[in-house]
């Protein structure tokens, strides 16, 4: 259902299960707030040659298509794709939803869930947040301490507030432009953004806005997302 003035959740099926993929499709298309269906995909070869044409905001995941493992290239779905992925899975191991997570997608539905609950988690997923179900979300914290504790730029990084983290994406987006240009975008005064600018250089231990852009290039920080966030 599409409501006027309101953008529909762009969404991508991706479910070798003919059945499943109609009754995503039946929910979806009664879901609100409005969601659109821009494509199916029953394999990995078609996921990846219909991403530049449907151009998703979220892609529904399956994680066993036919064969194939999904966690195989979520990787490399996050290179090509600004979508947030949300797995739909049968598997109740709570380490294979710990995987997904930790190989780049936002959320993990298990297939016996409410209708509700999967409407729910695409609308929680394409708003930014995480879903996941306790038990695995304390497996990716663990996870990600204990790999914050061997990698200090993984400390630096997660010492960003949100704010921050927009601030870099603008930096990032917007090169050379000059601070006023970027405060404007960033609804705030440039006083306030050089004190946040000086404030994120004494964490990340750089030099100016040149060092800021190397060091989020060269650990690939993920600005796309938190531009938005």
């Amino acid at each position: 259902m599409q409501t006027a003035g309101i953008k529909p959740i762009k969404i991508l099926i991706v479910d070798d299960h003919r059945t499943i993929v109609w009754g995503l499709e039946r929910l979806i298309e009664t879901a609100t707030p409005c969601m659109a269906v821009v494509g199916t995909a029953t394999s990995r070869a078609e996921l990846f040659e219909k991403l530049s044409g449907t151009n998703p905001d979220v892609i529904l995941l399956d994680l066993d298509l036919n064969g194939e493992n999904g966690l195989d290239f979520l990787g490399e779905l996050g290179r090509q794709t600004a979508a947030r992925v949300l797995v739909l899975t049968s598997a109740s191991d709570p380490e294979v939803h710990q995987q997904a997570i930790m190989g780049g997608a936002r959320g993990v539905v298990h297939k016996r869930e409410p209708p509700d609950v999967v409407v729910r988690a695409i609308e929680k997923v394409h708003s930014g947040e995480i879903w996941l179900n306790r038990t695995a979300l304390g497996l990716v914290v663990r996870a990600l301490a204990r790999g914050r504790e061997s990698d200090p730029e993984a400390v630096k990084i997660a010492s960003l507030t949100p704010r921050e983290r927009q601030i870099i994406a603008t930096v990032m987006k917007e090169k050379g432009a000059p601070i006023k240009v970027m405060a404007g975008k960033l609804y705030m005064s440039e006083h306030t953004l050089r004190n946040h600018l000086t404030t994120i250089y004494g964490k990340l231990e750089v030099k100016g806005r040149l060092e800021l852009y190397l060091y989020a290039s060269s650990h690939r920080l993920p600005v796309d997302q938190w531009i938005s966030s």
